[in-house]
């Protein structure tokens, strides 16, 4: 297979990662071990065949390819097009490797920390998932159940029944909340908002249902942000103290946290995340981005991570070490639906995490995460023998144009 169409093929795959100079460096490590029911959508339109089962193998039996990895990250740094630096982690059954690229400050040129902290983004609702599916096997959540049961006078008579399945895999035809806008400017202008996820939920549902339950797949923070709020109700506790709680002490993550409603800076070493915006004299600034106050994407999206931390979570996650296997099962099933306003995109989002197949048939399973200046990507195959975790410090990480370098790194991780 032609190498080029594999980067192109697996950067078109990593959504929500748009893609001097330092050499790379890497540290090859010995080999290592890796660490329910159907979807209840209702489709009201001709459903898609299953997505939900595995196309090809889902085991990889060599090494990691370390001259491929080496060079999906060469030449990072302050005028490459995508990223001053990145950090990535393979691991699995199959074996390890470890490497960093590019620069963590443009104006000292001090390299990349390779264990540095960064706003992991939209891999929060893989934890979140997680804490829900916990939840469910302590038969303190019904999947099945409306949302409306559990959160009584939140929803307006307009919503059908809303279940927490649908909720987890972005079936519940709910709209988005209102904000500053996709725009970059209009988010910087707002970056110091601080916003209350019930607030966000009363416009959202204010707007009335945007689809039946169950008819479409939209990917959308809102029905994260109502788990958080479930999260919040069946434990009695803050959404924060229950992930704390339930999966950062008990797995040792001592790098990963919640800025909360105020804190705006990344706490510890950090890479500098910067956006890249062009100037009238056709130069480019490069903007720093790396404090921000998070509080709008909550329980979507506002976790501070490490590429170590994030591997150890990855590893015990697909090991069935956090959700119990029964439960687990609900992050490897595609609900047999459309993507939102489509007759012919089968769905690929699951509980917390998505679908991929790539151009060779392999079937992975992962979720990646931007927030300005900071792209992230966790997951592998569902047996755990390639698994990968990488950030990267992008340029334009909110981009919807994929980003080379994200593809670049799927692809060489995920080489068999």
């Amino acid at each position: 297979m032609n190498a080029t169409t594999r980067t192109l093929v697996a950067t078109a795959l990593v959504l929500g990662i748009a893609a001097g100079p330092a050499a790379a460096h890497a540290t090859p490590t010995p080999a290592t071990g890796a660490g329910s029911g159907p979807s209840s959508a209702r489709a009201a339109t001709p459903a898609p065949a299953s997505t939900s089962a595995p196309t090809a193998s889902r085991s990889i039996s060599t090494p990691p390819n370390a001259a491929a990895l080496r060079q999906s990250i060469a030449g990072l740094g302050a005028d490459h097009p995508y990223a001053t630096g990145a950090v990535v982690r393979v691991s699995g059954s199959s074996g390890s490797w470890r490497g960093g690229s590019g620069v963590s400050d443009v104006r000292t040129g001090a390299p990349v920390i390779d264990d540095g902290r960064f706003r992991a983004g939209s891999v929060t609702k893989t934890f979140t998932a997680a804490v829900v599916l916990q939840l469910a096997a302590e038969r303190r959540i019904d999947l099945d159940r409306p949302i409306q049961r559990y959160l009584p006078g939140t929803f307006p008579a307009a919503f059908d029944p809303i279940t927490v399945r649908e909720l987890l895999n972005h079936t519940s035809g709910i709209r988005a909340a209102d904000g500053p806008g996709n725009a970059f400017q209009d988010q910087w202008d707002h970056r110091f908002d601080v916003t209350d996820p019930h607030a966000q939920i009363a416009n959202a549902l204010a707007k009335g249902p945007e689809s039946d339950p169950g008819e479409f797949q939209h990917y959308l923070n809102i029905n994260y942000t109502v788990l958080g709020v479930l999260i919040e109700k069946v434990t009695g506790t803050t959404y924060e103290r229950a992930v704390d709680e339930r999966i950062l002490r008990p797995l040792g993550l001592r790098q990963t946290s919640f800025p909360g409603r105020t804190r705006t800076h990344i706490p510890g070493r950090h890479n500098i995340g910067y956006q890249a915006l062009p100037l009238p004299d056709g130069t480019t600034e490069l903007r720093d981005v790396s404090v921000w106050n998070q509080s709008d994407r909550w329980a979507a999206g506002d976790l501070i991570s490490s590429t170590a931390d994030l591997e150890r979570f990855t590893q015990a996650l697909f090991a069935g070490r956090v959700v119990p296997r029964p439960q687990l099962e609900e992050m490897f099933t595609v609900p047999e639906v459309f993507e939102f306003g489509t007759r012919d995109k089968p769905a690929l989002r699951t509980a917390g995490m998505q679908k991929m197949v790539l151009e060779d048939g392999l079937v992975v399973y992962g979720k990646t995460g931007a927030r300005p200046g900071y792209s992230t990507g966790i997951g592998g195959t569902r047996d755990g023998s390639r698994l990968l975790v990488f950030t990267m410090t992008s340029k334009d990480a909110k981009s919807e144009e994929p980003n080379r370098v994200a593809g670049a790194i799927v692809t060489a991780a995920m080489s068999r």
